[in-house]
């Protein structure tokens, strides 16, 4: 039997790695198909006025969606469902992420709940949160 000595930082570097692909997007396996835990991509992007959530829903019908706010979270709930199975040989492959999904996000304070709006257009759902009147800051002059 050979002996190894021992490196500390063996263990460190597979550590590093552990922790690394524990950021990474989890996905779960559910009967043969991998499903993302962060599904459906959302992009968040903020201009001098309002927020804007664009959520990517391809084949999700807008009455599947369902946009609330509840303690300054922004929640998008929805489902999409698989209508035909492709089967050829006993063989199938889904790679499309099928069923039930919540996103939920942290608004800021300044965020104006009574006036938001969503539409939906070609499977992208775009949430516009305006910002309140104060909280949009102002330029001060430097007397």
């Amino acid at each position: 039997m050979a002996m190894t000595r021992w490196d500390p930082m063996s263990d460190m570097r597979t550590l590093t790695r552990r922790l690394e692909r524990a950021f990474e997007p989890l996905t779960v396996e559910e009967a043969g198909t991998f499903v993302r835990a962060n599904w459906p991509t959302v992009d968040i992007y903020e201009d001098k006025d309002e927020l804007v959530f664009r959520a990517d829903l391809p084949g999700v019908d807008r009455n599947s969606v369902e946009i609330s706010v509840e303690d300054s979270m922004l929640i998008i709930k929805g489902s999409r469902h698989l209508e035909k199975e492709d089967k050829r040989d006993n063989y199938q492959r889904i790679e499309s992420v099928y069923g039930s999904f919540t996103r939920t996000f942290q608004l800021p304070s300044t965020a104006d709940y009574d006036r938001i709006r969503a539409d939906m257009k070609n499977g992208i759902l775009e949430i516009h949160i305006p910002k309140r009147e104060g909280a949009r800051g102002k330029s001060i002059p430097i007397n």
